[in-house]
Protein backbone atom coordinates (compact mmCIF):
# COMPACT_ATOMS: atom_id res chain seq x y z
CA UNK A 1 0.00 0.00 0.00
CA UNK A 2 1.97 3.53 -1.14
CA UNK A 3 1.05 6.44 0.94
CA UNK A 4 -0.56 8.46 -1.72
CA UNK A 5 -3.45 6.37 -3.90
CA UNK A 6 -1.98 7.54 -7.52
CA UNK A 7 -3.37 6.06 -10.63
CA UNK A 8 -2.53 2.99 -11.56
CA UNK A 9 0.02 4.35 -14.51
CA UNK A 10 1.72 5.94 -12.53
CA UNK A 11 2.62 3.63 -9.95
CA UNK A 12 6.21 2.90 -11.83
CA UNK A 13 7.49 6.44 -10.96
CA UNK A 14 6.43 6.62 -7.45
CA UNK A 15 9.39 6.37 -6.02
CA UNK A 16 11.47 8.69 -8.36
CA UNK A 17 12.44 11.90 -7.23
CA UNK A 18 13.67 14.49 -9.81
CA UNK A 19 17.51 15.63 -8.48
CA UNK A 20 18.57 19.46 -8.94
CA UNK A 21 21.84 19.15 -7.05
CA UNK A 22 23.91 22.84 -8.59
CA UNK A 23 27.15 20.39 -9.61
CA UNK A 24 25.67 17.85 -11.49
CA UNK A 25 23.40 20.29 -13.80
CA UNK A 26 25.41 20.44 -16.45
CA UNK A 27 25.92 17.05 -16.77
CA UNK A 28 22.27 16.19 -16.55
CA UNK A 29 21.28 18.77 -18.99
CA UNK A 30 23.44 17.86 -21.69
CA UNK A 31 21.85 14.09 -21.06
CA UNK A 32 18.22 15.34 -21.33
CA UNK A 33 19.12 17.84 -24.46
CA UNK A 34 20.34 14.50 -26.28
CA UNK A 35 17.28 12.72 -25.40
CA UNK A 36 15.16 15.79 -26.55
CA UNK A 37 17.13 16.11 -29.88
CA UNK A 38 17.14 12.53 -30.57
CA UNK A 39 13.44 12.30 -30.46
CA UNK A 40 11.73 13.10 -34.20
CA UNK A 41 8.74 14.73 -34.18
CA UNK A 42 6.16 13.68 -34.14
CA UNK A 43 4.77 12.25 -37.92
CA UNK A 44 3.04 15.22 -40.11
CA UNK A 45 4.88 17.94 -38.20
CA UNK A 46 7.79 19.92 -39.38
CA UNK A 47 10.70 21.02 -37.09
CA UNK A 48 12.67 24.32 -37.92
CA UNK A 49 15.62 25.86 -35.66
CA UNK A 50 16.23 29.37 -35.51
CA UNK A 51 18.79 31.31 -33.23
CA UNK A 52 17.51 34.55 -31.97
CA UNK A 53 18.93 37.82 -30.13
CA UNK A 54 17.75 37.18 -26.20
CA UNK A 55 18.32 39.00 -23.24
CA UNK A 56 20.86 41.63 -23.82
CA UNK A 57 21.17 40.12 -27.47
CA UNK A 58 22.97 36.55 -26.01
CA UNK A 59 21.60 33.81 -28.45
CA UNK A 60 18.74 31.84 -28.14
CA UNK A 61 17.47 28.87 -30.07
CA UNK A 62 13.73 28.57 -31.03
CA UNK A 63 12.41 25.47 -32.35
CA UNK A 64 9.10 26.11 -34.41
CA UNK A 65 6.66 22.92 -34.50
CA UNK A 66 3.93 23.22 -37.42
CA UNK A 67 1.53 21.28 -39.21
CA UNK A 68 3.19 19.62 -42.60
CA UNK A 69 -0.17 20.33 -44.74
CA UNK A 70 -1.41 23.60 -43.77
CA UNK A 71 -0.16 26.51 -45.89
CA UNK A 72 -2.13 29.43 -44.48
CA UNK A 73 -1.73 31.30 -41.63
CA UNK A 74 -2.00 29.56 -38.26
CA UNK A 75 -2.22 30.64 -34.73
CA UNK A 76 0.59 30.38 -32.41
CA UNK A 77 1.36 28.93 -29.25
CA UNK A 78 4.49 30.12 -27.66
CA UNK A 79 5.53 27.14 -25.35
CA UNK A 80 7.46 27.24 -22.32
CA UNK A 81 8.88 24.19 -21.23
CA UNK A 82 9.21 23.18 -17.67
CA UNK A 83 11.90 21.73 -15.78
CA UNK A 84 12.71 24.14 -12.51
CA UNK A 85 13.94 26.70 -14.21
CA UNK A 86 17.29 24.41 -14.04
CA UNK A 87 16.89 21.91 -16.39
CA UNK A 88 16.85 21.33 -19.78
CA UNK A 89 13.71 19.93 -21.46
CA UNK A 90 12.29 16.59 -21.48
CA UNK A 91 11.94 14.34 -24.53
CA UNK A 92 8.35 13.45 -23.43
CA UNK A 93 7.85 17.35 -24.30
CA UNK A 94 8.10 16.67 -27.63
CA UNK A 95 5.61 14.77 -28.20
CA UNK A 96 3.21 17.03 -26.16
CA UNK A 97 4.12 20.02 -28.30
CA UNK A 98 3.66 18.09 -31.45
CA UNK A 99 0.20 17.17 -30.59
CA UNK A 100 -0.84 20.91 -29.82
CA UNK A 101 0.73 21.82 -33.40
CA UNK A 102 -1.31 18.93 -35.29
CA UNK A 103 -4.55 18.68 -33.92
CA UNK A 104 -5.52 22.63 -32.66
CA UNK A 105 -4.03 23.21 -35.12
CA UNK A 106 -1.19 25.69 -34.91
CA UNK A 107 2.33 26.83 -35.06
CA UNK A 108 4.32 25.84 -31.76
CA UNK A 109 7.18 28.03 -31.13
CA UNK A 110 9.52 26.54 -28.38
CA UNK A 111 11.67 28.53 -26.32
CA UNK A 112 15.32 27.03 -25.00
CA UNK A 113 15.40 29.96 -22.56
CA UNK A 114 19.04 30.02 -20.85
CA UNK A 115 18.46 28.49 -17.00
CA UNK A 116 19.39 29.38 -13.51
CA UNK A 117 21.87 29.32 -11.82
CA UNK A 118 23.78 29.94 -14.41
CA UNK A 119 21.78 32.60 -15.08
CA UNK A 120 19.04 32.84 -12.41
CA UNK A 121 15.86 35.36 -12.53
CA UNK A 122 15.02 37.55 -15.07
CA UNK A 123 17.13 36.38 -17.88
CA UNK A 124 14.75 32.81 -18.62
CA UNK A 125 11.55 35.38 -18.82
CA UNK A 126 13.42 38.12 -20.96
CA UNK A 127 14.96 35.74 -22.92
CA UNK A 128 10.76 34.38 -23.23
CA UNK A 129 10.28 38.28 -23.73
CA UNK A 130 12.07 38.65 -26.78
CA UNK A 131 11.19 35.39 -28.80
CA UNK A 132 7.40 36.75 -27.97
CA UNK A 133 8.73 40.30 -29.69
CA UNK A 134 10.22 38.29 -32.66
CA UNK A 135 7.64 36.06 -33.40
CA UNK A 136 5.15 39.13 -33.09
CA UNK A 137 7.84 41.25 -35.63
CA UNK A 138 8.16 38.04 -38.05
CA UNK A 139 4.50 36.84 -38.33
CA UNK A 140 4.51 37.28 -41.84
CA UNK A 141 7.16 35.70 -42.67
CA UNK A 142 6.93 32.81 -40.71
CA UNK A 143 3.20 32.12 -41.45
CA UNK A 144 1.39 32.98 -37.84
CA UNK A 145 -1.72 35.11 -37.80
CA UNK A 146 -0.81 38.13 -35.15
CA UNK A 147 -3.52 38.32 -33.52
CA UNK A 148 -4.09 34.89 -32.62
CA UNK A 149 -0.98 34.13 -30.38
CA UNK A 150 -1.27 32.69 -26.88
CA UNK A 151 1.55 31.43 -24.50
CA UNK A 152 1.70 28.20 -22.73
CA UNK A 153 4.08 26.51 -20.02
CA UNK A 154 3.71 23.51 -17.40
CA UNK A 155 5.70 23.37 -14.04
CA UNK A 156 8.36 26.71 -14.31
CA UNK A 157 7.43 27.22 -17.50
CA UNK A 158 3.81 27.94 -16.24
CA UNK A 159 5.76 30.19 -13.99
CA UNK A 160 7.23 31.59 -17.24
CA UNK A 161 4.00 31.93 -19.09
CA UNK A 162 2.16 33.42 -16.17
CA UNK A 163 4.85 36.18 -15.70
CA UNK A 164 5.01 36.82 -19.67
CA UNK A 165 1.41 37.82 -19.43
CA UNK A 166 2.11 40.16 -16.64
CA UNK A 167 4.83 41.84 -18.51
CA UNK A 168 3.34 42.06 -21.77
CA UNK A 169 0.65 44.13 -20.04
CA UNK A 170 3.03 46.15 -18.73
CA UNK A 171 5.48 46.76 -21.35
CA UNK A 172 2.57 47.31 -23.84
CA UNK A 173 3.50 44.51 -26.29
CA UNK A 174 0.55 43.71 -28.70
CA UNK A 175 -1.57 41.42 -26.14
CA UNK A 176 -1.59 37.86 -26.20
CA UNK A 177 -5.05 36.29 -26.69
CA UNK A 178 -4.59 33.11 -24.45
CA UNK A 179 -2.56 31.32 -21.29
CA UNK A 180 -2.48 28.22 -20.89
CA UNK A 181 -0.77 26.49 -17.48
CA UNK A 182 -0.12 22.98 -16.69
CA UNK A 183 0.76 22.21 -12.79
CA UNK A 184 2.05 26.01 -12.97
CA UNK A 185 4.75 27.21 -10.23
CA UNK A 186 2.79 30.40 -9.44
CA UNK A 187 3.76 31.24 -6.08
CA UNK A 188 7.54 31.83 -4.07
CA UNK A 189 5.67 32.47 -0.85
CA UNK A 190 5.50 28.56 -0.44
CA UNK A 191 2.49 29.07 1.58
CA UNK A 192 -0.15 26.35 0.46
CA UNK A 193 -1.88 23.75 2.20
CA UNK A 194 -0.71 21.49 -0.44
CA UNK A 195 3.07 22.48 -0.40
CA UNK A 196 3.03 21.89 3.08
CA UNK A 197 1.31 18.53 2.74
CA UNK A 198 3.14 16.93 -0.10
CA UNK A 199 7.14 16.91 0.91
CA UNK A 200 7.72 13.40 -0.41
CA UNK A 201 5.51 13.12 -3.55
CA UNK A 202 6.44 11.15 -6.58
CA UNK A 203 8.80 13.30 -9.48
CA UNK A 204 8.58 16.93 -7.72
CA UNK A 205 7.35 17.61 -4.06
CA UNK A 206 7.71 20.42 -1.81
CA UNK A 207 11.44 20.30 -0.65
CA UNK A 208 12.73 20.38 -4.06
CA UNK A 209 10.41 22.96 -4.87
CA UNK A 210 11.85 25.06 -2.40
CA UNK A 211 15.45 24.88 -3.37
CA UNK A 212 14.66 25.62 -7.19
CA UNK A 213 13.42 28.86 -5.80
CA UNK A 214 16.85 29.49 -4.30
CA UNK A 215 18.40 28.92 -7.17
CA UNK A 216 15.87 30.90 -9.44
CA UNK A 217 16.12 34.07 -7.46
CA UNK A 218 19.31 33.62 -6.09
CA UNK A 219 20.34 37.18 -7.39
CA UNK A 220 16.66 38.33 -6.09
CA UNK A 221 14.22 40.26 -7.68
CA UNK A 222 15.50 43.33 -9.61
CA UNK A 223 12.20 43.21 -11.49
CA UNK A 224 8.20 43.43 -10.32
CA UNK A 225 8.06 40.22 -8.23
CA UNK A 226 5.25 39.35 -9.45
CA UNK A 227 6.88 38.96 -13.00
CA UNK A 228 8.59 35.87 -10.96
CA UNK A 229 6.27 34.68 -8.50
CA UNK A 230 2.87 35.32 -10.52
CA UNK A 231 0.88 35.07 -6.96
CA UNK A 232 2.31 37.98 -6.06
CA UNK A 233 1.69 40.28 -8.81
CA UNK A 234 0.48 44.00 -8.32
CA UNK A 235 -2.50 43.53 -10.62
CA UNK A 236 -4.32 40.97 -12.16
CA UNK A 237 -6.70 43.09 -14.73
CA UNK A 238 -6.03 43.20 -18.46
CA UNK A 239 -4.69 39.54 -18.93
CA UNK A 240 -5.91 37.04 -21.16
CA UNK A 241 -7.90 34.25 -20.44
CA UNK A 242 -6.48 31.36 -19.21
CA UNK A 243 -6.95 27.69 -18.84
CA UNK A 244 -4.96 26.06 -16.05
CA UNK A 245 -4.46 22.55 -15.10
CA UNK A 246 -3.56 20.89 -11.91
CA UNK A 247 -2.39 17.37 -10.37
CA UNK A 248 -4.19 15.71 -7.46
CA UNK A 249 -0.53 14.78 -5.67
CA UNK A 250 1.31 17.85 -6.62
CA UNK A 251 3.16 20.58 -4.54
CA UNK A 252 2.11 22.86 -6.89
CA UNK A 253 -1.42 21.87 -6.88
CA UNK A 254 -2.97 24.41 -4.68
CA UNK A 255 -1.05 27.51 -5.76
CA UNK A 256 -2.74 26.62 -9.44
CA UNK A 257 -5.41 26.50 -8.39
CA UNK A 258 -5.91 29.83 -6.22
CA UNK A 259 -4.27 31.67 -9.47
CA UNK A 260 -7.37 30.64 -11.54
CA UNK A 261 -9.41 31.57 -8.89
CA UNK A 262 -7.83 34.81 -8.16
CA UNK A 263 -8.07 35.65 -12.03
CA UNK A 264 -11.53 35.15 -12.20
CA UNK A 265 -12.08 37.31 -9.34
CA UNK A 266 -10.27 40.06 -11.19
CA UNK A 267 -13.05 39.46 -14.41
CA UNK A 268 -10.45 36.88 -16.85
CA UNK A 269 -11.86 33.55 -18.10
CA UNK A 270 -10.29 31.16 -16.58
CA UNK A 271 -11.38 27.47 -17.19
CA UNK A 272 -9.88 25.30 -14.35
CA UNK A 273 -9.16 21.02 -14.70
CA UNK A 274 -8.48 19.25 -11.72
CA UNK A 275 -7.02 16.05 -12.83
CA UNK A 276 -7.66 12.74 -10.51
CA UNK A 277 -5.16 10.10 -9.27
CA UNK A 278 -1.98 12.07 -10.97
CA UNK A 279 1.25 13.62 -10.21
CA UNK A 280 3.18 16.32 -11.38
CA UNK A 281 5.00 15.74 -14.77
CA UNK A 282 2.53 12.72 -15.13
CA UNK A 283 2.65 13.13 -19.32
CA UNK A 284 5.96 10.99 -18.42
CA UNK A 285 3.30 8.06 -18.90
CA UNK A 286 2.77 8.98 -22.56
CA UNK A 287 0.19 5.75 -23.26
CA UNK A 288 -2.30 6.72 -19.99
CA UNK A 289 -5.56 7.27 -21.24
CA UNK A 290 -5.61 9.99 -18.36
CA UNK A 291 -3.11 11.52 -20.20
CA UNK A 292 -4.74 11.03 -23.47
CA UNK A 293 -7.80 12.81 -21.84
CA UNK A 294 -5.90 15.66 -20.44
CA UNK A 295 -4.21 16.35 -23.50
CA UNK A 296 -7.36 16.28 -25.56
CA UNK A 297 -9.06 19.13 -23.27
CA UNK A 298 -5.83 21.10 -23.79
CA UNK A 299 -6.05 20.84 -27.54
CA UNK A 300 -10.07 21.90 -26.87
CA UNK A 301 -8.95 24.81 -24.60
CA UNK A 302 -6.69 25.83 -27.61
CA UNK A 303 -9.36 25.20 -30.38
CA UNK A 304 -11.62 27.55 -28.42
CA UNK A 305 -8.86 30.09 -27.96
CA UNK A 306 -7.67 30.25 -31.09
CA UNK A 307 -11.16 29.68 -33.48
CA UNK A 308 -13.95 30.96 -31.50
CA UNK A 309 -14.71 33.47 -33.84
CA UNK A 310 -14.83 30.70 -36.70
CA UNK A 311 -16.84 28.59 -34.70
CA UNK A 312 -19.24 31.51 -33.71
CA UNK A 313 -19.56 32.13 -37.79
CA UNK A 314 -20.02 28.57 -38.49
CA UNK A 315 -22.58 27.92 -36.15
Amino acid sequence: MTKYPIHPDFKKYEKIKTPIPERLLPLMNGVIERSFNKRPPEPGVRETRIIIGGYQNEPVELIIYEPEASEERLPCLIYLHGGAFVLKSAAFHKRLICDYASHTPCKVVFVDYRLAPQHPFPVALEDCYAALHWVYQNAAEIGIDPSRIGVGGDSAGGALAAGLCLMARDRRAPALCFQMLIYPVTDARLNTHSMKEYIDTPLWNARQNEKMWKLYLKDGCSLERGYASPMEAASFVNLPPAYVEVAEFDCLRDEGILFAETLKENGIMAELHQTKGTIHGFEIAEDSAIVRQSLDKRVEALKKAFYHSEIELNR
